[in-house]
């Protein structure tokens, strides 16, 4: 979709900035930038901000040949973010009757034929419209018949839908997940019943079939669960400039470690590193690192790179 985003209060004016946001979008600009083959599946309308947004995924490098135009009228879904009290932001959506609330399983099962090894899917675009839902819940299960990892980060928007409705549908997609991503207060949404402890909850959803949970903390960092044990990686240090997109940015770096092979400590290494840069530069996605960047934070405060 595309993103408006204001320099103050929306309500006292003033020019807004013009650019592309989209969960799905993040995570595949950040993998795109870390070196990655990356397809994205999805649908805009046949007009200018459409076309923005298929023009700014092919200038990253993704693969755009299954993303579909809708010619039925239905516009670009929309966001305006305004920043309200330091890093707090709001932000407001104008989805509802959008193409993206239109894909179909037509639209992104074809982008699954040729052999990609994760499918990357949010709880965002179910939240859409019950077609949007039926395509996830299409792809998910047609990734995991053909042997491909499933990522699902579970990204709730309660401007978009009540928890009980997000449970009911996210709930049934645990039988085709691999990789479940979630923040501590997400957890609930994927769980049959509440659970008295967050052990409680990663033993229940382990149990359902998941592989692997991720529970993002933010500046306390993240931790992964699997049948072996849990491992914690605590966040970089950085001056945080602007929160959204922080935790696309860990997934795109946490997804980009698992498909290098990488073990799940240098994982979250990857991940909290990807996300720092996302905290420390504005916008959702403009900030993040090539792969030759990684190493930045490494480098003494006031290096100059010549």
């Amino acid at each position: 979709m595309a993103a408006l985003r204001a320099q103050g209060a929306l309500r006292l004016g003033g020019s807004l900035g013009l650019s592309v946001a989209g969960a799905e979008s993040n995570v595949a600009i950040g993998l795109a930038r870390l070196g990655h083959r990356v397809r994205w599946a999805g649908r805009v309308g046949a007009d200018e901000l459409g076309a923005l947004v298929l023009r700014t995924l092919r200038a990253e490098g993704i693969d755009t040949e299954h993303a579909a135009v809708d010619d039925t009228g239905r516009p670009t879904g929309l966001l305006l973010t305004e920043p309200r009290l330091g890093t707090l932001t709001r932000v407001s959506y104008y989805r509802a009757g959008s193409a993206g609330s239109a894909v179909s399983p037509a639209d992104v099962l074809p982008a699954l034929a040729s052999g990609s090894r994760v499918l990357h899917l949010t709880g965002i675009t179910p939240a859409l419209g019950p077609s949007a839902a039926e395509a996830v819940h299409a792809a998910a299960e047609a990734a995991r018949d053909a042997g491909m990892t499933v990522c699902l980060d579970v990204n709730h928007r309660s401007r978009l839908w009540s928890h009980d409705r997000a449970r009911t549908t996210l709930r049934p997609l645990l039988a085709h997940i691999d990789l479940l991503v979630a923040s501590e207060d997400e957890l609930p949404l994927v769980l049959e019943r509440p659970a008295a402890a967050e052990s409680e909850a990663v033993h229940s959803l382990l149990s359902a079939g998941v592989g692997e949970v991720v529970v993002k903390r933010g500046a306390r960092g993240a931790t992964s669960f699997t049948a072996e044990g849990a491992t914690d990686r605590a966040a970089r240090q950085v001056d945080a400039v602007d929160l959204v997109g922080a935790g696309d940015a860990f997934v795109a770096g946490y997804l980009s470690g698992l498909l290098d092979g990488a073990d799940i400590p240098a994982r979250l290494h990857r991940a909290v590193t990807t996300a720092a840069f996302a905290v420390a530069t504005r916008g959702d996605w403009e900030g993040l690192p090539t792969r030759d960047e990684l190493g930045l934070f490494d480098e003494p405060d006031g290096t100059t790179i010549r």
